[in-house]
């Protein structure tokens, strides 16, 4: 069975391969010629990963799935949330949006966060919502080089060391998005 990821980053495309019966097939938005960027403008983690896995749905009539991962900080009210990757602008930097997180938690004495991860599959036509949640904490100042993103201040619960701090096979062995993935390859080993 052939499953489109709504993605053009074709190393997450080889991770999930992996995850997978042999039976499955993974492709990318590149590899079934699809080159435009989807939009995200919904308001919800859920609802970017409707639209993306919808499109390719809706325009290529393929089975297939998207995510949509976001940050939310208690004492941000969930800020920031679907807006994680353009927290401090549109040009996406990840080392401005942790400046910004981090200067909006100076007197914070609440750092409790969580990293979420939505996963959208459309299979024969049927939607189905598969999420996965990491709870922790953001430190008070970048630590470790590996990862992406937000990973140099986020710290996962029952840890002393941030996501950037750890290899990726330890992240991945905890991470949102990896608990995600679990359910929906759960799932489709059932089919």
């Amino acid at each position: 069975m052939i499953l489109v990821f709504a993605t053009h980053n074709s190393n997450k495309a080889k991770e999930i391969q992996s995850l997978l019966p042999a039976d499955f097939q993974i492709l990318t938005l590149t590899q079934i010629n699809c080159h435009e960027e989807i939009s995200e403008t919904a308001q919800t983690l859920e609802g970017n990963s409707l639209l993306k896995a919808q499109f390719v749905n809706d325009n290529f009539n393929l089975n297939c799935f998207a995510d949509d991962t976001g940050l939310e900080i208690k004492a941000l009210n969930g800020r920031p949330g679907v807006y994680s990757a353009r927290y401090a602008g549109e040009e996406k930097s990840a080392e401005s949006n942790m400046n910004r997180v981090l200067s909006e938690l100076k007197n914070e004495s609440n750092r409790k966060a969580q990293f979420r991860t939505v996963i959208t599959l459309i299979l024969n036509d049927k939607t189905h919502i598969f999420e996965g949640v990491i709870n922790g904490t953001i430190s008070a100042e970048k630590k470790g080089i590996d990862g992406f993103g937000y990973d140099p201040i986020f710290i996962p619960e029952g840890e002393t060391r941030t996501f950037a701090e750890m290899t990726l096979e330890e992240k991945n062995q905890q991470s949102h998005r990896a608990r995600a993935f679990e359910k929906m390859v759960s799932f489709l080993n059932l089919i």
